[in-house]
Parts: structure tokens; C-alpha cells; sequence
């Protein structure tokens, strides 16, 4: 494993994810067990900019400009190697999944669904835009002390006018990215430490692909050996997926034809996410769930403009 120079930007937060590197330079992203979304500037001031009662854990920018939320439902904690890990969640702390939308100058903080057609939203974890405006998202589901949800994905389409289940059966889904053309979409599945592709046909719908076993509506193209899991995602404009990596706490760099190219340390077991930013996009933002940290690196490869966000 290779680890260039890290800059810590921010420490003290609790159990940070979903990184949105704003024009401005700052960082928006979620404190889960914080129950808040919070920006941090780039001379490590933090601001709360929202209060969300259960668990945001993942944040994209909307083409309206407000910030698009999923919410997990909430967990409880337990100790684990001097942290405070996720664990199966209690019933008076667990309020239900959603999708949610914050307003970045007021902190008005709307839900918009909880469902897809007659099934609850369990536990919604990722999210990213594709250029109609749609919104993609996973569903890591709960797990239980004897049972557990399997996950899937799902469309929003453009102005948030409706919800489509594109994918379930994922054991679960993650992370969640769009390669550059946007004719596949890319789930991390967690505890099996996989990478999954999937057809895109018209936007926001998932063209199943040729499986052999279980119905499988995409392919695996890469799996890593050995206790690795794998948490969100980014994606490099040459279409490389990072994936965030637990356990062995590292970026897994995975090229589209499911080649590791590189694992990159950060220092921390629990590693959840990664955005791009900066000159180029050449800076990555990687938060570090386990240190309660964000920070940056320099990125050999530039990434993928976000739509409505690196225009």
C-alpha cells in the first residue's frame, strides 16, 4: 500500500461520512452519531448547519442547490477498540429510513420519502446525481443480532417526482457511483468486500444483466481478499472506482475492467468515504470514521466533476 501526505482538517466529529467539497473550499458532510450536518472550513472551523434526528449518513448536492440527505434511521453505539461503532439499533432510538433535503442557509431540513411504493426505506446510506437530475441512492437496510435486511438501490427521477427500485438483493448496498458516461452504476457491497456494475439504459433504469446463479441484475467485477469491507465510494475521471475500505483501512482503487490498482492507507480501520476537490480535483476528502476525522491528500489521478457541484 502506498500513503501520500495526509492533512488533518478537522478532528473531534462524530462518525463523519458523506463528503461534499463545496466551491468555496469548505467541506459539508454528516456526523451520524452527531445527528447533524456540518461544514468544516478550510482553516478547520466547524459550523452545524443542520440538526437531523436519526442517522444522516450520506450528502450530494441538488441541482437546486440545497443538500440531499439519506438517513440511515439511527443506530446505537457500541465501544470497539476506543471508538463508538454502528450496532443493530434499539427501538426507541431506530425512527425509519428516509430521503431528506436540507436548505444550506436557513437549515430547513425537508423529508421527502420513506418509502418506495408499499416497502418502508430501511436504512438509505449513498447517494449521487446523474445529469438529468435524477438521484440515485442505496439502501444498506438494518442488520439484526439474528437477521438482516438485504439492500438494493434506487431512482429518484428528476424533480423528485418518483421513487423506482432499480436493484434488490444486495448483501448490502454501500456505496453507491456513476462511471463517466454514466452507463453503469457501481455498488459497494460490504461485507462480501464487492464491487458491482450495472447497465444503465435510459437514465434511471438498471438493464439486468446476463446472470447465472441468483437472479443478479448486475455483475461482480472485483473482490478483495482476506477481512477487507467495503464502505462509499468516489469515482476518478479516467472511471476508476475508489472505495473506501474497512478493516484494512485504505482507499481500493478498482479499474473499470475490476483491476485493483492500488490500495491507499489512511490510517484508520474504519475509513467511510472519499470526495474529490481542489485544484484539478487532485485533492482527495476522506473521512475517518474511527478517528472522528476529516482529511486531505494529494491524488495522483484528477476526479470525476460531480453534475451541479465541479461545473
Amino acid at each position: 500500500m502506498s500513503s501520500p501526505n495526509i492533512r488533518v482538517l478537522a478532528t473531534d466529529l462524530a462518525f463523519p461520512e458523506g463528503p461534499v467539497v463545496m466551491p468555496d473550499g469548505s467541506v459539508v458532510l454528516v456526523e451520524i452519531r452527531a445527528q447533524q450536518l456540518t461544514r468544516v472550513y478550510p482553516d478547520g472551523r466547524k459550523e452545524v448547519v443542520a440538526k437531523i434526528p436519526g442517522g444522516p449518513n450520506g450528502a450530494a448536492l441538488g441541482p437546486d442547490g440545497k443538500m440531499y440527505i439519506t438517513n440511515n434511521g439511527g443506530f446505537s453505539w457500541v465501544p470497539s477498540r476506543g471508538t463508538l461503532m454502528p450496532h443493530a439499533p434499539e427501538p426507541h432510538e431506530y425512527i425509519g429510513g428516509a430521503i431528506q433535503r436540507v436548505d444550506l442557509t436557513s437549515g430547513k431540513v425537508e423529508t421527502l420519502f420513506t418509502k418506495c411504493g408499499e416497502h418502508n426505506l430501511k436504512g438509505p446510506n449513498d447517494l449521487v446525481f446523474d445529469k438529468q437530475g435524477g438521484l440515485w441512492f442505496s439502501e444498506l437496510g438494518k442488520r439484526r443480532a439474528r437477521d438482516m435486511d438485504v439492500g438494493g438501490a434506487y431512482y429518484i427521477k428528476p424533480g423528485m417526482s418518483e421513487i423506482t427500485e432499480q436493484v434488490i438483493g444486495v448483501l448490502p448496498a454501500n456505496g453507491i457511483g456513476l462511471s463517466p458516461d454514466e452507463k453503469t452504476m457501481y455498488i459497494a457491497e460490504t461485507p462480501t468486500g464487492r464491487l458491482w456494475a450495472y447497465n444503465v439504459g435510459s437514465p434511471g433504469e438498471v438493464v439486468a444483466a446476463d446472470t447465472i446463479y441468483r437472479g443478479e441484475r448486475g455483475r461482480p467485477i472485483c473482490g478483495l481478499g482476506g477481512y477487507q469491507m467495503f464502505d462509499s465510494l468516489a469515482v476518478e475521471a479516467s472511471g476508476n472506482v475508489c472505495v473506501a475500505t474497512l478493516v484494512s483501512g485504505c482507499i481500493s482503487v478498482i479499474a473499470p475492467d475490476g483491476k485493483l490498482v492500488e490500495q491507499v492507507e489512511t490510517g484508520d480501520r474504519v475509513t467511510t468515504n472519499i470526495a474529490f476537490g481542489g485544484p484539478e480535483l487532485k485533492t482527495a476528502y476522506i473521512t475517518l470514521s474511527g478517528k472522528g476525522e476529516l482529511i486531505a491528500m494529494d491524488w495522483p489521478r484528477g476526479g470525476l466533476p460531480l453534475n451541479f457541484l465541479n461545473k
